[in-house]
């Protein structure tokens, strides 16, 4: 009976999934990520390895593998934890979860520039703190989001649905950039297929939809920071290293730009103090993808990713060297 360990807990489905078709399972439910020394001991034994964005799968961590590891399949669509080649080199194929995710993260895109444009956070705090005492046509006076100019940085499955929801549901003014123009996005939005200098010079929301590659780290860096607006905005919903988190901070601390929307972070477990006491920023959790409906496609994928590389097939989630 092959075996597989899962490095922390996902929904039953998954397992079930597995279980049914043989498979021994074994799950880490402490409620917290492994330690590196207790993620070499994990794989030391199992046939294949559920592992998720937080574990580290490098050359160290894979020589520590068992000799029948086959796969390693991740759960989530971001794959930038593990080191595809070094895992080839050893035969042990790479999975993820490609393709279920966009329409949550868009969704938490937009609720990320609504809360920053109708200052939500702020307004929850006055109201509960008691200082509320009726309506005030002064209160709380914000800028509205339709109509506006939002710029996407990264044109992929979740860049897209952001375009869409951007044009058809607020009548945005659509900016984008990507390594390759889409015709027939444009024909359905009117976007604009532009450089990343015009998009921060001229967007009111910048939105980044990147995936994290030595190209794309710090790509918003302090030169590029200077270019926005004093008004605009950056959401970041892909990789918190894309954006050089030393270089935000100042920025948003000195009001060069109009604020932030983060939901991951540079350095994601050590979150600094001084971006955590920012007014202007509105914090989330990593929870971009976090629904109930993605999170199951989630599980099961990874579970089938599992069971079709031992039945011989590809999996749909396969990772393919560049």
């Amino acid at each position: 009976m092959q075996s597989v360990y899962i490095s922390g807990i996902i929904p039953d489905l998954g397992v079930e999934l597995l279980r049914k078709r043989g498979f021994m399972v074994e799950i880490n439910k402490s409620g917290r990520n492994l330690t590196r020394d207790e993620l070499k001991e994990a794989i030391a034994k199992p046939e294949a390895i559920m592992t998720f964005i937080f574990d580290r799968i490098d050359e160290e961590v894979l020589g520590a593998a068992s000799p029948d590891l086959k796969v390693v399949s991740n759960f989530g669509v971001g794959f930038d934890n593990i080191d595809v080649l070094a895992a080839t080199r050893r035969g042990i194929v790479v999975c993820n979860t490609p393709g279920v995710a966009g329409e949550s993260v868009a969704e938490h895109t937009f609720a990320l520039i609504l809360a920053l444009s109708k200052k939500l956070i702020a307004a929850d705090k006055f109201v509960r703190s008691g200082k509320y005492s009726g309506f005030d046509p002064t209160l709380f006076l914000s800028s509205q989001v339709w109509g506006k100019t939002i710029g996407i940085v990264g044109l992929g499955r979740i860049g897209t649905y952001v375009g869409h929801m951007a044009y058809g549901g607020f009548k945005m003014k659509i900016l984008y950039n990507d390594i390759r123009r889409s015709e027939d996005f444009e024909m359905l939005t009117e976007a604009k297929f532009v450089t990343l200098e015009r998009i921060l010079k001229e967007a009111d929301f910048v939105t980044l939809h990147v995936p994290l590659a030595e190209s794309t780290r710090h790509m918003i860096g302090k030169k590029e920071l200077s270019m926005m607006k004093e008004t605009s905005v950056l959401i970041n919903t892909s990789r918190g290293a894309v954006v050089d988190q030393e270089a935000l901070i100042e920025a948003l601390s000195k009001n060069e730009i109009g604020g932030a929307g983060l939901d991951v972070y540079e350095g994601e477990y050590h979150m600094p103090h001084e971006l955590r006491i920012l007014g202007n920023t509105v914090l989330t959790p990593h929870i971009a993808s976090a629904t109930v409906e993605t999170r199951e496609a989630m599980a099961k994928i990874a579970a089938q990713n599992i069971i079709d590389v031992f039945e011989g097939k590809e999996p749909f989630g396969l990772v393919k060297m560049s």
